[in-house]
């Protein structure tokens, strides 16, 4: 049997040189911005669709369908997703994925009817498919162990920065042009951006940027570099993965996660206004608060994690923590549709939401944590993100038929919470211990 990257082997204390470069911050940051105009393109549609009524005569079955596309092609992707990021790098499938998205993004401009808008929002999920996989390739390439958590809470921020910026952005570019040019230079902007990347995007050693002593601290601390790996463990094939109760138990634990954020995607906005009669001002200055909240957590919550990590805290434990009680602090969604004061149930909410947010810094810190080489983080992510991503086309279904069913969000907000600590228990008790996948010789 193989281990990579024990205990012994890695140093997770150490503080760094004073006279170390801190490349690794700005190449994340970068990655921040790229996952916020990532989710910024894919929100746009939604926002812009109100002022495209002019153009377009669909019924809210085509809009659902159109919605739809996106996730269909974009879930599905993930699968080759994670293995393409494995196998070009991060430099490639980050700048190419965000030409692609860019492009289909300003090709919706140019869209004249339901399938034309149909197809464009079907390419556009193609393209984004690779995003996050590459971001988590990205912190384990770049990040020690110690770093680890803190950097992911970075780049996963980005999809929601991107999402509550595309409210103003939207609505103030169709105010001062037309909704055309909203894809236009949303589309634009992706295409500036990966440009920068494929310039300023190198790996540690060959970074000019990144002097001995960063390399030296980057690879001292466990990051998951080709030069850390093992021979007989880089050769696992990419379906033996699933053979992995870990493997297995990420992508359960993902679905269970992202089954909670796809209401706050999807019908928060709808919540605030049916069942707490928000107007429209309110809904846009209220409605940002757990979003803005979210963020805040996850960074907290990732600088923590690594803060224990280097206090001498194992990372199996740190990551159980953070993950399982995410979920469980997630659950008190359930609550939000009993009490009494909106406030309250918006209080409630943030806390979900926040919660939710720390769980997935530690999901997403964990590809790196538990790949048996550094060719498996990216795939190891596109699994963990395909299946997650099954909630983003299940849960809005189930959630509509429930409150449907029974005029309220009491038993839709009740089956997410419960799920959520589902989910908490699945990494408590099922995942076992977080190191990387021990590979038998004869794989």
């Amino acid at each position: 049997m193989t281990t990579l990257g024990s205990k012994s082997s890695i140093n997770t204390s150490t503080p760094p040189s004073r006279l170390m470069t801190r490349k690794r911050w700005a190449i994340i940051w970068l990655a921040f911005v790229g996952l916020s105009i990532n989710y910024l393109d894919r929100s746009s549609l939604s926002v812009a669709l109100p002022f495209m009524g002019e153009d377009f005569e669909l019924t809210a079955t085509q809009q659902g369908l159109i919605f739809a596309a996106f996730f269909w092609a974009y879930d599905f992707c993930q699968l080759a997703a994670g293995w393409y990021v494995d196998k070009v790098g991060p430099r490639r499938s980050f700048s190419l994925a965000a030409l692609w998205w860019s492009v289909f993004t300003m090709v919706t401009a140019a869209a004249s009817n339901f399938w034309s808008l149909f197809a464009a929002r079907f390419l556009l999920g193609v393209g984004e498919s690779p995003a996050p996989s590459t971001a988590a390739k990205v912190v384990a390439t770049w990040f020690p162990v110690r770093e680890r958590a803190f950097a992911t809470s970075i780049w996963d921020s980005g999809s929601r920065v991107g999402a509550v910026i595309a409210l103003p952005i939207v609505t103030l570019i169709v105010a001062f042009t037309s909704w055309h040019a909203v894809f236009i230079i949303i589309g634009l902007a992706g295409i500036i951006w990966a440009a920068v990347w494929w310039k300023v995007y190198r790996s540690p050693e060959e970074h000019p940027g990144a002097n001995a002593a960063e390399v030296s601290y980057i690879q001292e601390g466990g990051a998951r570099g080709a030069a850390s790996d093992d021979e007989g463990a880089a050769k696992l094939p990419w379906r033996s993965l699933f053979k992995y109760r870990t493997i297995l138990s990420m992508m359960f634990g993902f679905f269970c996660l992202n089954s909670a954020i796809y209401f706050f995607i999807t019908f928060f906005p709808s919540y605030l206004v049916k069942e707490r009669g928000f107007d429209l001002l309110k809904l846009g200055f209220f409605g940002a608060i757990p979003g803005i909240c979210a963020v805040l957590f996850g960074w907290l919550g990732g600088y923590l994690a690594d803060r224990a990590v280097r206090a001498g805290a194992p990372v199996s434990k740190v990551r159980k923590i953070a993950i399982a009680g995410g979920l469980a602090g997630g659950s008190v969604i359930m609550f939000a549709a009993l009490v009494p004061e909106a406030w309250m149930a918006l209080a409630l909410l943030s806390l979900a939401y926040s919660s939710l947010t720390v769980a997935a810094t530690g999901i997403w810190s964990l590809p790196a944590d538990v790949a048996p080489s550094s060719r498996h983080v990216g795939s190891i992510g596109g699994l963990q993100n395909f299946a997650s991503n099954l909630a983003g086309i299940f849960t809005p279904i189930l959630i509509g038929v429930l409150v449907d069913q029974t005029g309220s969000f009491v038993a839709p907000l009740a089956v997410i919470g419960f799920v959520s600590l589902i989910g908490a228990a699945n990494y408590l008790f099922v995942i076992g211990k977080i190191e990387p996948l021990k590979v038998k010789a004869e794989a």
